[in-house]
């Protein structure tokens, strides 16, 4: 593996230093010190921090805040530990179905949970679970067997090598929907659990969870599709009408794109020789028809949200994810290949991250900006996730491999130089 100095960008677009990620880093932590829900979990915050107890409680936030906050504990952040343990206490407790066994997606301000049990949210569920162990919360050695436990059972569908995204409360129906996303983030999971557990099985899982992109990839010219039929058959159109969803966006997910770009390249970190064919053609395949498609793609900066199948622009807000996608995508691609051209885009979207989306006086980052790149809350109204910004300053400081907290530790809480 090439270890390339991401410093060798162009000199009128430098990249940050590690002086710089380092305190952008706790800057990030320091926006969240109130995040922690009184019931337990993490609240959605708003644009200054605040937390907003007139949402629900959801897990797939409260399982990123125990992954940040429990690598800001690893890291020497002070309080970090206590805010990972409370939202920890969500997951062992206001979010965590006592009756059925694993846990809502959500638990409104009245109390009532949402019944669907998604893939999305376990796979964060275990990402959680495994960053704890790492980070030595409490509670955490008996939440990550748990975890697993449930997700072998209800998600991991071992005769194909993919996800079930959603069950009903009880465990009785599955929905006929399959997803990218929630194979995404289960992948993400399987690959920490993995290095936590000493269990080379889930590092298995997840070569095979990668198949399936590396199938689709080249199918579809680097556009990845997201929706599927219960029998995996592609559904282009899911959406149309909504384009801009949140979860299920219709067309093809630039920052998905990009994801999966670095994720695939950690994955062939991980296993070496071992490794599926054909890993890092597709991580390039993928970045390079997201830079295409979805950069500067409308006259002004920035990355469009969603495209349609020949590349044009749908959704044309600019979402702070998938800046932090791209520079971590970037990083990834210079580290292990050296080329030039990797270092000067992950240069660049820092640059565009300072200076549009970097909130400097109200804290974190506009999640959400406009085509002009303006502020804006169409879709993700407040600053509800650290996860994807404070990953942005990590990646970039630390190897392919391991996964993101046991590198943390293993590099002695990444101190930034004096």
């Amino acid at each position: 593996m090439d270890d390339a100095s991401l410093d060798d960008a162009a000199p009128d677009d430098p990249a940050p230093d590690d002086a710089w990620l380092d305190a952008e880093c706790r800057r990030l932590l320091d926006f969240g010190r109130r995040v922690v829900h009184p019931r337990g979990g993490a609240a959605w915050l708003d644009d200054d921090g605040a937390p907003d107890l007139g949402r629900p409680v959801h897990t797939w936030i409260t399982s990123r805040t125990v992954h940040v906050y429990g690598i800001g504990a690893v890291l020497g952040v002070d309080g970090a530990a206590s805010i990972a343990a409370g939202a920890l206490d969500g997951l062992r407790g206001v979010l965590r179905d006592p009756e059925h066994g694993g846990w809502f997606g959500a638990v409104g301000p009245d109390g009532e949970p949402d019944d669907v049990k998604s893939c999305y949210a376990h796979a964060f569920v275990m990402l959680a679970g495994s960053t704890a162990v790492v980070a030595g919360l409490p509670g955490a050695d008996d939440l990550l067997p748990e975890a697993t436990q449930v997700f072998e059972e209800h998600f991991w569908d071992d005769d194909l090598g993919r996800v079930v995204d959603e069950w009903d409360r009880g465990w009785t129906t599955p929905a006929p929907y399959r997803g990218l996303n929630s194979t995404m983030h289960s992948l993400e999971a399987m690959l920490a659990v993995g290095d936590v557990t000493g269990d080379g099985v889930w590092h298995d899982r997840a070569a095979r969870l990668a198949g399936l992109v590396l199938e689709l990839a080249p199918s579809y010219d680097g556009r990845l599709p997201e929706h599927f039929g219960p029998d995996w058959s592609v559904d282009l159109e899911l959406n149309r009408d909504r384009p801009g969803d949140p979860f299920k966006p219709y067309g093809a997910t630039v920052g998905h794109g990009l994801e999966w770009s670095r994720l695939l390249l950690q994955l062939e970190a991980t296993l070496g020789e071992a490794a599926p064919a054909g890993l890092l053609d597709t991580s390039r395949l993928l970045f390079d028809r997201a830079v295409a498609d979805g950069w500067h793609a409308d006259g002004a900066p920035g990355f469009v949200y969603t495209t349609d199948w020949e590349g044009r622009p749908v959704v044309r807000e600019r979402m702070h994810w998938v800046v932090a996608e791209g520079i971590a995508a970037a990083a990834a691609l210079h580290r292990r290949t050296g080329e030039e051209d990797d270092a000067r885009r992950y240069a660049e979207w820092w640059a565009y991250a300072r200076d549009h989306l970097v909130d400097r006086e109200r804290g974190s980052w506009h999640h959400e900006l406009d085509p002009a790149n303006r502020p804006q809350a169409s879709v993700w109204p407040g600053k509800p996730d650290l996860y994807h910004a404070v990953q942005a300053t990590l990646l970039p400081r630390l190897p392919l491999a391991p996964s993101l907290a046991r590198a943390v530790a293993m590099s002695g809480g990444l101190r930034a130089p004096a």
